[in-house]
């Protein structure tokens, strides 16, 4: 590994779409896998491995501050950037009305969605630099009914990513929101239980579309 290699840290790594991106980006990147699953990231990276790249395996809560400082210090020693991030955790919580909200589980999609956003920012905005890429998935569903914790907290991020884009126009690093399409995912399983699977985009047909856009 030299200078000239290129870094992508994937935030939400170990499976769905941050898993397909990560194995499409290998090669060519080498992948900082970040997420709290260790087995998804080992045996993601044996695919990674498989396919003539190397990653670099961070078993962390992005809800941990410290553990996210940590991680971005270690990224600056080792290689003093960053040139791709791509932010794919999430918490997803079931479907509820508002009137039954949990408390407990509304600050826990907060602090994932919304919050380790905040802090995830100001950390690795620093190695991006003025030519590096972060970029955002959306998935707008504020104000729908029964999704008022998962809308509203992941709205709150898309608001954070959207400030920082227009923040940083002319001065980088790029900021970009996408919207992946309908995948079989474990996110869309908690949310459309029972729904035909084999009509939906494979993880790794929309890793490949939604590099293609950026």
């Amino acid at each position: 590994m030299t200078d000239q290699t290129k870094i992508a840290l994937i935030t939400g790594a170990s499976r769905g779409l941050g898993a397909a991106l990560a194995e499409a980006l290998a090669p060519e990147y080498h992948i900082v896998a970040v997420a709290r699953t260790t087995g998804g990231l080992e045996e993601l990276d044996d695919r990674i491995q498989a396919k003539g790249g190397s990653a670099t395996l961070a078993p962390m809560d992005i809800t941990d501050p410290d553990a996210m400082s940590t991680l971005c210090r270690s990224i600056h020693d080792r290689w003093g950037k960053v040139d791709l991030w791509l932010h794919t955790a999430i918490h997803t919580s079931a479907l509820t009305p508002a009137h039954f909200i949990d408390a407990k589980e509304w600050f826990k999609a907060l602090n994932t969605n919304a919050t380790a956003t905040s802090v995830l920012i100001p950390f690795v905005a620093p190695l991006l630099g003025e030519s590096g890429h972060a970029v955002f998935f959306d998935d707008p569903k504020a104000g729908e009914k029964f999704y008022g914790i998962y809308g509203a907290t992941k709205a709150a991020q898309m608001s954070l990513a959207r400030s920082w884009s227009l923040e940083t126009e002319r001065t980088g690093p790029r900021v970009s929101i996408v919207e992946p399409r309908p995948m079989p995912t474990a996110v869309r399983a908690r949310f459309h239980p029972g729904e035909d699977r084999d009509v939906l985009s494979s993880t790794a047909e929309e890793a490949n579309r939604l590099l293609s856009l950026l």
